[in-house]
């Protein structure tokens, strides 16, 4: 796949920028004609809810059409030398091949969002998804209808992302943080750019002055929305002061409005975890944290229906140093706690090398803005759920949660491009 991506890159690029871009377009009107197919195609695959699945594919249509203009941005830039007659440019060029390996619980919005950049800069892509997300990869690529070549989907797993790591020019990843420090060791191995998103153990500080009923909706909607399995999901619930009887009220009310149901039903917000490993492993971190002295305050962990549910679950008296206070566990599993002041609040928040997403909860702007200043994580939304991401904007963690460049925007085109440096002068011109 990659020897035929090679091949292939050259012609890609010598199209041009409106070859590129006209292409790029075509793509986001096939997604958008296969609106409805793709939607259910992520619900029967990956259990996502309806409504978010339907959200996806527009997401992705429109990812789509923002890189369709990018092949028209400017490439470089023009200086004046330091002396005498001539020019120097500067221009960015694509790698060649691009290796592409994508979680399964974004498996339409992830690969494009790497792979429109990619495509837009004039490099060719061969991508590895999910097991989980097979389906949802090879269709994606059937709609987009590019040249042979071009975009490339390689079914499997480890085996096949270790190979496509060691074959291709600059290497994208999203996924686990172990699989994450291989694929950086591998690639940086062989001085081949390497990305990497690892996920987060995102908090949320909700101060006193917060409105406590919006705070509480935003944070179900952060814990519970795809049942937790988003890199930028609540899991862990800091509430400063006084706010923190008023939210456990809150919170626990509307968790207990978002009980798991069928993926298909367009009202379902939290449907079925990924499979019955993830299922167990969010159950044993309930129950060890209840037989180290945690509270339920809300929820019961595995719901009582056929098939991989969990219910969105609230705990407090999480011990110190419990895993679920220290590791991503990917489920509607959260940790609600208190903090004094937003001082202790932010040193709690931080205590983690897997920062991604922070949410801070206030109707003062000054103390919000002032506590986003002191955060650690890669993204701060105020009044907002961790769990949003606008794909016009660079995404990417803090510490371990990431490595590399960052992810979409303008930061996307820069990645997947390498920088020259180009003297002009005058033929006949005296060194």
């Amino acid at each position: 796949a990659v020897e035929r991506a090679r091949a292939a890159q050259p012609g890609w690029l010598a199209a041009g920028a409106a070859a590129r871009s006209a292409a790029l377009t075509r793509a986001a009107e096939a997604v958008e004609a296969h609106a409805e197919e793709l939607a259910a195609l992520v619900v029967r695959e990956v259990g996502k809810p309806l409504a978010e699945a339907r959200g996806e594919v527009a997401r992705t249509a429109a990812i789509w059409r923002y890189y369709a203009q990018a092949p028209y941005a400017p490439a470089g830039e023009l200086h004046e030398p330091a002396a005498g007659q001539g020019l120097l440019m500067t221009r960015r060029r694509p790698y060649g091949v691009a290796g592409l390996i994508t979680p399964w619980n974004f498996p339409l919005a992830i690969p494009v969002w790497k792979a429109a950049p990619a495509l837009a800069t004039g490099n060719t892509v061969v991508l590895k998804p999910a097991p989980e997300a097979t389906a949802c990869a090879l269709r994606l690529a059937e709609l987009a209808g590019l040249p042979e070549g071009v975009l490339t989907v390689v079914p499997g797993a480890a085996e096949e992302g270790a190979a496509l790591v060691d074959a291709v020019d600059v290497v994208s990843f999203t996924g686990s943080t172990g699989v994450g420090r291989a694929v950086i060791a591998a690639a940086s191995g062989r001085g081949v750019p390497v990305q990497a998103e690892m996920g987060g153990l995102n908090a949320a500080l909700v101060l006193p002055d917060a409105d406590i009923e919006q705070a509480a909706a935003h944070l179900a909607a952060a814990i519970a929305g795809y049942a937790g399995q988003k890199c930028t999901a609540t899991s862990r619930v800091i509430a400063v002061g006084d706010a923190l009887g008023p939210l456990r009220e809150a919170l626990a009310k509307a968790l207990a409005a978002a009980a798991p149901a069928d993926p298909a039903d367009p009202a379902t917000v939290c449907g079925p975890v990924i499979n019955e490993a993830a299922l167990d492993r969010l159950t044993g971190a309930l129950d060890s944290a209840v037989a180290a002295g945690a509270r339920v305050v809300a929820g019961a962990g595995r719901a009582e229906r056929a098939g991989w549910y969990f219910g969105p679950t609230l705990l407090e008296d999480v011990p110190a140093g419990h895993p679920l206070l220290t590791e991503e566990f990917f489920g509607p599993l959260a940790v609600l706690s208190g903090a004094a002041t937003l001082d202790e609040a932010i040193t709690l928040a931080n205590g983690t090398r897997h920062t991604l997403a922070t949410s801070v909860h206030s109707r003062d702007l000054d103390t919000a803005l002032a506590a986003a200043d002191r955060l650690d994580a890669g993204m701060i939304r105020v009044n907002a759920p961790s769990s949003g991401v606008d794909f016009h904007l660079p995404f990417s963690g803090a510490k371990a949660a990431s490595y590399g460049s960052r992810e979409q925007g303008q930061a996307a085109l820069d990645f997947f491009t390498a920088g020259r440096t180009i003297t002009l002068l005058p033929a006949g011109t005296p060194r």
